[in-house]
């Protein structure tokens, strides 16, 4: 499904970012045709065209780390930082809150802006401890890894943007009668983006398997049957695999899975391996399967993509 389909607005673009002109600029130089399309054209936006006044204004559309936003907010940008925040404070002790808050008032006092950084699989710990050792930075310095900080939580949110609008045009689109597509690339694909790094992950290997047995593969149940490959690859410095399967019009329905060698690509990582596994029913054979890793060293996150 064409990425040309749906309709980005600046209210969405600004939700991801929080900068008027950053939305201002990405809805000028849409539409995308991929998620990585807009990724790439996002960095050169935020990093070459918008100034320092649309960085500082995305990071004050933040709330403070470990502090909800004001009850008179309206603000879409700042109750989805919240909620990205939430399983890292879910435990936190008022103690650990109180000493947080303490930090995050010398940094701004420092600074002359509150303390940004990707709190995706982070521990309030871990935040704790980044924000005391970037404490010390010369100002220029600091608002550089802000600004690098910003642009992973903006790449996150893009990634759950196109989702939301991929579902929302499938479900459009699934009263239309299907017409066999002319393919040019493999049924199913994948890519693997580091967000740890903010950058594509190369060289992780990657295998694709589908299901053979007489029943389905079942959470919680037993099954008759095993995995069969289908093809294997590995990433490349752009984080895209190499084809995994044939170039084939109709593709076989039933339960395929992706495993991605995440422990030989970051040892040092939670996961030893990453598998995601999907079904394809008869009415999607002619569809195009994207199924991309947003990994970092202690969480990642997958999304149907086109």
């Amino acid at each position: 499904m064409a990425m040309t389909t749906m309709e980005i607005r600046e209210e969405d673009w600004k939700v991801c970012c929080g900068s008027s002109d950053f939305a201002k600029l990405m809805v000028k130089a849409s539409p995308f045709n991929s998620l990585d399309a807009a990724i790439e054209s996002a960095r050169d936006i935020w990093f070459n065209q918008v100034n320092v006044a649309a960085w500082l204004e995305a990071f004050a559309a933040h709330p403070q780390i470990g502090k909800s936003p004001s009850p008179s907010s309206n603000s879409d940008f700042a109750r989805r930082s919240v909620t990205e925040q939430s399983r890292a404070f879910a435990t936190t002790s008022a103690s650990a809150l109180e000493e947080l808050a303490e930090w995050n008032a010398l940094y701004r006092e420092r600074f002359g802006f509150i303390f940004i950084i990707c709190a995706s699989g982070r521990t309030h710990a871990e935040m704790l401890a980044e924000l005391k050792g970037r404490y010390a930075n010369r100002p220029i310095v600091e608002l550089e890894i802000a600004a690098k900080e910003q642009m992973k939580i903006t790449e996150l949110r893009m990634a759950k943007l196109f989702s939301e609008k991929a579902k929302a045009v499938s479900q459009t689109e699934s009263t239309k009668p299907q017409e066999a597509p002319k393919r040019s690339r493999p049924p199913i694909t994948t890519h693997v983006l580091d967000v740890s790094r903010g950058a594509p992950a190369a060289g992780v290997e990657v295998h694709l398997e589908v299901w053979n047995g007489t029943t389905s593969p079942s959470f919680g149940h037993g099954a008759r049957g095993d995995w069969s490959m289908v093809g294997t690859s590995a990433t490349d410095k752009d984080g895209r695999s190499g084809p995994l399967m044939d170039l084939v019009e109709a593709l076989k329905p039933g339960t395929y899975r992706i495993s991605f060698n995440t422990g030989k690509y970051c040892p040092g990582g939670f996961f030893p391996y990453v598998s995601i596994a999907f079904e394809v029913t008869e009415s999607q054979k002619w569809e195009h399967f994207h199924v991309p890793l947003l990994l970092s060293p202690f969480s990642f996150t997958t999304y149907r993509g086109s």
